[in-house]
């Protein structure tokens, strides 16, 4: 089967399960889903890293990498088993998928059109993840590995995953975790960097009791998400400071790019409709570190993520950039407050509140005259250091194109942040336009 876009054509070779190296211990075998698995979005997210050929004695190899896959699995043994239909994963080792392929371009011909046109970066995908949908992401996989290799020993990593099963902390530490297992040969015995207590610590509930009814995403066969990579270096960012201005408060690099975004979303918005419209940004906060009470799941697998859910009201906010980076600065910091609690019950009981006044409330998520986008930030993550053997990615691509989301991650090379803009083909048209996003932004 091959699959084709700008004359590059991408032919699968292979697809075989692997295994965990030893098997799974009977008292192992049904893993719990957590509350928090529960109301995780029901997608199958995409990671793409793409790595230069590399000189003779670290080229791939890829019994190496399947043999490391395989001792990994046997710690992060939930990925390898598959979904039940009662809140849990049946862990009987039926596998990771993984896919071989090989495209008909050479890396740097394909990065060269990549970094104008990042959409490209899906040829790499995993086919299945193509058509995921709520009818089947219970059925599927819930890892998928495909390996693309390009004409001059490139290579292209793709990890794809259930969302239900993981969220960005666990797949990041896992990639990264994987890279040292395959480049050092580590023994399965010297592989633990997981804690597998989340269902222990926050237990499956009956949502219908606790949250309104979830929200209809869009049909993405009626509505086109595109994706665009902007870059900002750090001359940009020093002067993107300059302009937020002195507050109380010395505001981060992420907190002033996702102010700049959003208004820059909020005024095409504006352009389109006519009339400044009300807007919610959620912004991914991961809860491990947040949960000063809950030390045991610093390093849980998972789950454990809430987005704080930032409200623009027109007449209320003001348009100023220093408005929105205090905006979003103060609902992160009320988000961690309110769900900070001693007791699971409080910190349930916060996150349904917060997720029933925002996402699924009638009057924001669920209305047609609100804008809604998500803006999560990578940076500092660990995934740039995933090193398999074949040196340091050279190019990341993120996503499945589920709903509108700006994915912030540090530059490849080192300097500035990279933005990654997943939105609907007639916002794009506006947000890159954008006044600031023309000023601060290399596309």
């Amino acid at each position: 089967m091959a699959f084709e876009k700008e004359n590059m054509k991408v032919k699968i070779l292979s697809t075989k399960f692997i295994k965990p190296s030893s098997p799974t211990p009977n008292h192992l075998q049904n893993y719990k889903l957590s509350f928090f698995d529960q109301i995780a979005d029901e997608a199958h997210l995409p990671l793409v890293l793409f790595y230069p050929p590399t000189n003779d004695t670290n080229t791939y190899n890829e019994e190496q990498l399947e043999q490391s896959l395989s001792r990994i699995l046997t710690h992060v043994y939930p990925i390898a088993g598959r979904f039940t239909e009662d809140d849990s994963i049946y862990c009987q080792d039926q596998g990771v998928k993984f896919v071989k392929a090989k495209v008909n371009s050479k890396l740097n011909e394909f990065l060269e059109k990549a970094h104008k046109d990042v959409n490209l970066a899906m040829l790499c995908w995993p086919e299945d993840t193509w058509n995921v949908d709520d009818t089947n992401i219970l059925i599927m996989p819930i890892v998928i590995v495909q390996i693309t290799e390009f004409e001059c020993g490139g290579l292209a990593l793709s990890m794809s995953h259930t969302h239900t099963a993981m969220d960005g902390f666990t797949t990041f530490t896992f990639v990264h975790e994987w890279s040292k297992v395959c480049r050092l040969e580590i023994p399965k015995e010297k592989i633990d960097f997981l804690r597998f207590n989340l269902a222990d610590v926050f237990p499956p509930r009956d949502l219908s009791k606790l949250l309104l009814p979830r929200l209809p995403q869009d049909n993405r066969k009626d509505t086109k998400l595109v994706a665009k990579r902007l870059y900002i270096d750090e001359d940009s960012i020093s002067s993107l400071r300059k302009e937020v201005g002195d507050l109380c408060f010395k505001p981060s690099r992420v907190e002033m790019i996702i102010a700049l975004l959003w208004r820059a979303l909020i005024r095409a918005s504006e352009k389109k409709h006519g009339h400044l419209r009300r807007s919610l940004i959620g912004v991914p906060i991961n809860l491990r570190p947040k949960l000063i009470s809950l030390p045991q799941v610093e390093k849980s697998f998972g789950n454990l993520v809430i987005d704080a859910p930032v409200k623009f009201i027109p007449g209320e906010n003001k348009m100023e950039l220093h408005n929105f980076v205090t905006l979003i600065r103060d609902t992160v910091k009320e988000t961690i407050i309110a769900c900070d609690k001693t007791s699971t019950e409080d910190v349930v009981s916060a996150v349904a509140n917060i997720y029933n006044a925002s996402f699924v409330a009638q009057e924001w998520g669920g209305n047609e005259e609100v804008d809604m986008y998500t803006s999560s930030s990578l940076c500092r993550f660990p995934i740039q250091e995933a090193d398999f053997g074949w040196g340091k990615p050279c190019l990341m691509h993120f996503g499945s194109r589920h709903n509108q989301y700006c994915w912030l991650y540090d530059a490849e090379c080192g300097n500035g942040i990279c933005v990654q803009a997943d939105l609907k083909e007639t916002n794009m048209h506006l947000f890159e336009r954008d006044s600031d996003i023309k000023a601060f932004f290399e596309f």
